[in-house]
């Protein structure tokens, strides 16, 4: 579930959002009512790199370049 929550409140109350954090909440904290931050456990941030670089992989080996050189993308580049 996700919560909004202010800067200064934010502030004033970090360790008790960071109890509630490590339980599953999220919280968008907020500065003049716009969002500038989001507290998340960090078993929902982190990503797993070997799928990561997988996915770039196979993306890279769908999508080629036909015809073009890297020499003529920069030339194209500084038009």
């Amino acid at each position: 579930m996700k919560k909004t929550i202010g800067a200064f409140e934010a502030k004033t109350h970090l360790s008790e959002l960071l109890e509630e954090t490590a339980r599953g909440s999220t919280f968008v904290i907020t500065k003049h009512g716009n969002p500038v931050a989001r507290l998340l456990p960090v078993k929902e941030s982190l990503t797993d790199v070997s799928s990561v670089v997988a996915a770039i992989r196979q993306l890279r080996s769908e999508n080629r370049l036909k015809g073009l050189t890297l020499k003529k993308l920069i030339e194209e580049g500084r038009r």
